[in-house]
């Protein structure tokens, strides 16, 4: 035993990467942690966003550090140079895009999957468990099947593309992954409404169909997908000879939070043996709200969803996810027999399925861990009134804009999504988006909706409250105001018929 003691301290001066002073370390560690937890208690005391100064950019621009350097001087740097200037989705001001805000409980998760530096690509080992277990809660919640599937990825882009192969390995059979997709395969045909997250073209371009192959089908008042239109757009392509193979319907549009009508088109594509997708990045985990689940009527019908715990989730990035009906169907798309892949009857090359029998990924890290430790130390029920609560605040921060003659409402409000405007033009509401940006006071994005630019305001942080969408709505009035020097435009009734 001394021999193995001295051989290992030994390590510490011959190679290792290990710290020489394992206590010097651990008081440094101990102040990184503290600080990062200052960093979120105290978030309200800093600006939500700030630019960037040119020294800053400059400051981290060198040269490959060849050198060793000083683990605290390190982190001064991150401490100066880093920190500061991050996307702000931590704070709750933060309503640009959908971000979740993460937790003080993910970061630490994050930090004990670091320590364990697991590779979940396969193998027999708890944190693999861990991820098969998150696995069975999501089916259960979603109505899922015994033999369904469900992988962690980075986000739900990836987990789109993946259904799409999953999709077209169903419509084609496993031979395409050898032959390609063939001529058949130029027949197949996807279908998404036009209000659909870009990141579905994407998925049809890098699966080798191209982005026409993508039917982009009308939405109506609602932004949901054209049911009616969907179906005669089908029966269209399958007289002219196409095969219509994949439908992927939104829980949750990236514009307004629209949610199409799922059980319609589950109906329809059972009909017409479609595969059905639902893309529900952050609104499938509506399902966690008694209040709101009844939205997601249909979605327990779906081929395959794919969702973010890291948006209403609160997990902090990344961590995506995929849930497949069929799970010997997403083991066809992605298996691949490998002499360093084969499976043991015992020892650490035992188990079932491995992850990286359902995806892309050879390494992957321990995403389910944040996840895990998200979902028991909050609860489901916990996390449903969040989610809950982020839609009550955007009706809030309805009655606010339809309150102020000076603000103007452009979509309904589905969800956690408010579109408006500062009743002036495209030009000065531009402006009044990055104004309010700069100013740290909010961070809201921009969209276009029926050709007009409008302010958007998405709501997903749990720290946020109802003072910080009054916060909000007081800067785009100040900044509005101050870029039209007070003069609200009104538009002129259209002029009547005859």
């Amino acid at each position: 035993m001394n021999e193995i003691v001295r051989n290992t301290q030994t390590s510490a001066t011959n190679g290792s990467l290990d710290p020489q002073d394992w206590s010097e370390f651990r008081t440094l560690a101990h102040r990184m942690l503290d600080e990062a937890i200052d960093g979120i208690a105290n978030v309200r005391g800093r600006p939500v966003w700030q630019p960037i100064p040119d020294e800053v950019r400059a400051a981290v621009r060198t040269g490959v550090p060849r050198e060793a350097a000083d683990l605290a001087e390190v982190y001064r740097e991150f401490s100066e140079h880093i920190a500061p200037y991050a996307t702000g989705n931590v704070h709750p001001g933060f309503m640009g895009w959908v971000h979740g805000g993460g937790t003080a409980v993910g970061m630490i998760a994050e930090m004990l999957a670091a320590g364990l530096n697991a590779n979940l690509g396969g193998r027999d080992h708890m944190p693999i468990e861990v991820e098969r277990q998150i696995v069975e809660w999501m089916r259960g919640l979603f109505g899922f099947p015994q033999d369904a599937s469900g992988i962690f990825v980075t986000g739900t882009s990836m987990a789109n593309l993946m259904a799409v192969l999953v999709a077209r390995t169903s419509a084609l059979g496993a031979l395409a992954r050898q032959h390609g997709i063939g001529n058949d395969g130029t027949l197949l045909t996807a279908y998404a409404s036009n209000a659909a997250h870009g990141c579905i073209s994407r998925a049809m371009d890098i699966a080798g169909f191209g982005t026409d192959a993508l039917r982009k089908i009308d939405v109506d008042s609602g932004h949901r997908i054209d049911v009616a239109a969907l179906r005669a757009q089908i029966a269209i392509d399958r007289e002219v000879g196409f095969r219509p193979f994949l439908v992927t319907a939104s829980a949750g549009t990236v514009d307004i939070g629209a949610i199409d009508h799922l059980k319609a088109i589950a109906d329809l594509c059972r009909e017409e043996g479609i595969w059905f997708h639902v893309d529900g990045a952050f609104g499938a985990l509506a399902i966690l709200s008694p209040e709101l689940a009844p939205l997601l009527d249909g979605i327990e019908l779906a081929d395959s969803i794919a969702l973010d715990f890291h948006k209403w989730g609160q997990v902090p990035y990344d961590a995506g996810f995929l849930l497949v009906r069929d799970g010997e169907r997403h083991r066809q798309a992605f298996a691949q027999p490998a002499a360093y892949l084969s499976r043991e009857a015992r020892g650490l090359a035992a188990g079932a399925v491995w992850p990286c029998d359902l995806g892309p990924d050879l390494s992957r890290g321990f995403r389910a861990l944040k996840t895990w430790f998200t979902l028991k130390t909050f609860g489901t029920d916990r996390l449903g009134a969040v989610i809950a609560r982020s839609c009550a605040l955007a009706k809030y921060l309805e009655t606010r804009v339809l309150a102020e003659p000076r603000l103007e409402l452009l979509a309904p409000v589905n969800l956690n999504i408010v579109c408006f405007r500062y009743r002036a033009g495209d030009a000065v509401n531009r402006e009044v988006v990055a104004d309010v940006q700069e100013s740290g006071i909010a961070a809201p994005s921009g969209t276009t909706l029926d050709g007009k630019f409008a302010i958007r305001a998405a709501i997903v942080n749990h720290r946020t409250a109802e003072t910080d969408i009054d916060a909000l709505v007081s800067a785009v009035i100040k900044f509005g105001a101050k870029r039209t020097g007070g003069v609200i435009e009104v538009e002129a009734p259209p002029l009547a018929t005859q």
